[in-house]
């Protein structure tokens, strides 16, 4: 069956259509992606402003639309961290569902962390054995550990790309002081969370997803996205820590010269570097590998192995 998933990210409001059924790769069809940025439309109260949710709304009809026009049999809507942390979230749900029709389904950040790696997990199979996957998101970072289908340990920390950018990062360039106490804040906050998987034992693959990884890696020397999903792409601590300092002192339009970098990414990823670097480091990771899946095909594998159940 054809198959749409919309997923309402705190950057973008992206529908991914696949073709696909039980115990089959699902093959993309068509993807249809708007830059609407909740995480930075909050107000003072925390809540998305009406010019927000008119966007909002307009864009859902639109991917709708684009759903009815490509065949879509059925549609996995969903929201994560810009809606679910917003303080008007139950009134912006059903202003969507009223004027569009969809009912969006929000995530908490565990099923987030879990979905994400239910995704990884069937892309590198079993005999990659246990994996630590981290998602660097527009609002949170997703942390989960396992060697199942399901991870042992998943935690979300609002540590988000756009929104560290947004709190923390107010210059272009920013202020070295700003950019020295995100980096405190970031591993204070990821430091709490490492006794939660060190646990389980030392991963045998460490695993990232997310577009903040893909590019961090392509900065890094990693293959472009034009040579397939199937190239190995790594992203090295060492690159990483040498490029930190280098896209601290950069504008954002420098940034979004870099290979690989979007442009509307661009003053987004030093807040995604740090945290990514972060990362890596508290939790002893020289190497990591770049997934293509991520969650929006986590969502898609959980809907078709209930079809295969029922």
């Amino acid at each position: 069956m054809r198959l749409g998933v919309l997923d309402v990210g705190s950057n973008t409001v992206h529908l991914l259509v696949v073709d696909a059924h039980p115990g089959a790769r699902p093959l993309p069809a068509h993807s249809h992606k708007v830059e609407l940025r909740l995480a930075q439309l909050l107000d003072e109260d925390g809540a998305i402003g009406h010019d927000g949710v008119d966007k909002l709304i307009a864009v859902v009809h639109e991917a709708r639309q684009a759903a009815e026009d490509k065949g879509v049999e059925e549609m996995l809507p969903f929201a994560t961290s810009a809606v679910r942390e917003a303080s008007n979230a139950d009134d912006v749900l059903a202003r969507v569902k009223d004027e569009t029709g969809v009912e969006l389904q929000v995530l908490t950040g565990a099923e987030e962390a879990r979905l994400t790696f239910l995704a990884v997990r069937r892309w590198f199979g079993w005999s990659a054995g246990k994996l630590l996957v981290l998602d660097i998101g527009g609002g949170s970072l997703e942390i989960a550990y396992g060697i199942d289908e399901q991870p042992d340990a998943a935690v979300s920390l609002p540590l988000g790309a756009g929104r560290l950018t947004a709190g923390w990062l107010p210059g272009d360039p920013p202020a070295p002081d700003d950019v020295r106490a995100l980096r405190r804040h970031v591993r204070a906050q990821i430091a709490r969370t490492v006794g939660e998987f060190s646990r389980f034992g030392a991963p045998d693959h460490v695993v990232a997803t997310s577009k903040t990884f893909k590019q961090l890696a392509r900065i890094g020397g990693a293959a472009r996205s034009t040579e397939g999903l199937y190239v190995q792409r790594d992203l090295k601590r060492q690159a990483l820590e040498s490029w930190v300092p280098k896209l601290a002192e950069m504008t954002t339009a420098q940034r979004a010269a870099l290979p690989g970098v979007s442009e509307g990414r661009a003053n987004q990823l030093l807040a995604g570097a740090l945290v990514a670097e972060g990362a890596m480091d508290l939790f002893g990771v020289q190497t990591l590998e770049v997934c293509p899946w991520a969650l929006r095909e986590g969502v898609i594998l959980r809907r078709l192995d209930h079809m295969g159940t029922t």
